[in-house]
């Protein structure tokens, strides 16, 4: 189940964002923005949403924002112990039927050049590379899918 996060979600919100991310310090070389956002803030704005399991443990999150002509996927986290399960996955058919029901006709993210894995996923879900901004050693990679 997938539902809009509540102020009081926040410092679990904040705490699986930490745990997702930890491990992507080593390999960008800092810790990703990500972990670092106000998530009471995020979650009072609407702007945070919380894929539970059926026990309505924690599995994943995004948070999302109505930007000029596109949807913006600011954060996908999935629970370290839930990768591999096809949570990422969901939280991105979500996403899709979000900017669809918001009436957007596109989605934008961005993630870190040396998150490989990342960056591949998207590919393979039909998002297309269209920048690359950044200082040597920390390049952003910006990424656009048009939805149909």
């Amino acid at each position: 189940m997938i539902r809009r996060a509540e102020p009081e979600d926040a410092a679990a919100l904040a705490a699986l964002v930490v745990r997702a991310y930890t491990p992507w310090i080593a390999v960008i070389g800092r810790r990703p923005r990500p972990m670092d956002d106000d998530y009471a803030v995020r979650c009072a704005a609407g702007h945070a949403w919380l894929l539970e399991t059926a026990d309505a443990a924690l599995a994943g999150a995004v948070v999302l924002e109505d930007r000029a002509g596109h949807l913006w996927l600011d954060n996908l986290a999935v629970e370290p112990a839930r990768q591999g399960e096809g949570r990422g996955r969901e939280l991105l058919r979500f996403v899709e039927d979000e900017a669809r029901r918001r009436g957007h006709g596109e989605i934008r993210l961005s993630t870190a050049e040396r998150m490989e894995r990342n960056i591949a996923l998207y590919t393979r879900l039909g998002y297309v590379e269209t920048e690359r901004v950044g200082d040597p050693g920390f390049v952003r990679v910006f990424m656009t899918k048009r939805l149909g």
